[in-house]
């Protein structure tokens, strides 16, 4: 039987949308389908947590009484957070590392990811330093699998080209916002980074369609010098529930929500053994 040409053309159609659908459902993760990390530096958990725009995160979302960050000084955390572990990384010099890293992972399963870094000099850029801008705080350059894959290290971005994709509706799976020295508060302090924090995220985090299945997850690098190296997290989104919850988590406790978000597998690391963040979820 010969089907007409409008049929044909809406049998067509209705295949398109249903594999477009299926590849959507791929995509979407157990509790939210956009992640934004946001990494902060050197302040001690006290100090963090009675600033305006951190304590209205805590208030409103996920916060945590007892999260350490894994080790001093503050590039192993990064690298643990992005790669399974420290890799043997032990200082903040500049590091190449032959690893499976995250962007491997959500690659893999037709996610994507993107770091949005403040001052970058573009052009993977694999200098210690330049203005504002620090290598030991952008884990993903360090990658050799990104920083010599021309097309990979493109996912490399200055930190301006946020605010475009999140406009357009581009932003990616896994977003990775990476402040300079100054926003930050490692050239200054907490008091200006959680300034800087609510005059560019406040909007956003008021916005119900922008943060319509998105988790904002706020940290820190390390501690401000303490041995115990407690630091302020949240997490903050609609499908949270939101109160202080008491479980000793650390660096590696986001990671393997991301990983158990979007069924990544592990990097068979000390990401396996990291405790699980608690179910915070609705």
């Amino acid at each position: 039987m010969k089907l007409g040409v409008s049929r044909l053309k809406g049998l067509v159609a209705t295949i398109l949308l249903t594999c477009g659908s299926l590849a959507f459902a791929a995509e979407s993760g157990k509790y939210f389908d956009h992640a934004i990390i946001v990494i902060f530096e050197n302040t001690n958990y006290a100090d963090a947590i009675t600033q305006p725009f951190f304590k209205q995160l805590a208030d409103g979302g996920a916060s945590f009484s007892n999260f350490d960050a894994l080790t001093h000084p503050s590039q192993g955390n990064y690298i643990a957070l992005t790669s399974g572990s420290l890799n043997g990384v032990t200082g903040d010099g500049t590091i190449t590392l032959n690893v499976t890293n995250i962007a491997d992972l959500l690659e893999a399963k037709g996610l994507t990811w993107k770091a949005y870094v403040e001052n970058w000099p573009g052009n993977c850029f694999t200098g210690s330093g330049s203005g504002e801008y620090a290598r030991e705080h952008n884990p993903f350059v360090s990658y050799s699998n990104i920083q010599k894959n021309r097309s990979r290290c493109a996912n490399i971005v200055d930190a301006s080209q946020f605010d475009k994709d999140a406009a357009a509706g581009n932003l990616p799976n896994y977003a990775f916002y990476v402040p300079n020295l100054l926003d930050s508060g490692h050239d200054t302090n907490v008091t200006y980074a959680d300034k800087w924090y609510g005059q560019k995220f406040g909007g956003y985090v008021q916005n119900a369609s922008f943060m319509n299945r998105l988790v904002l997850i706020s940290t820190f690098d390390e501690s401000g010098g303490s041995p115990k190296n407690q630091i302020y997290t949240t997490i903050f989104g609609p499908a949270v529930n939101p109160k202080v919850y008491p479980d000793n988590v650390n660096t590696l406790s986001i990671l393997k929500m991301i990983e158990d978000n979007w069924s990544l597998g592990t990097f068979g690391k000390t990401d396996v053994t990291a405790p699980a963040i608690p179910n915070i979820w609705k």
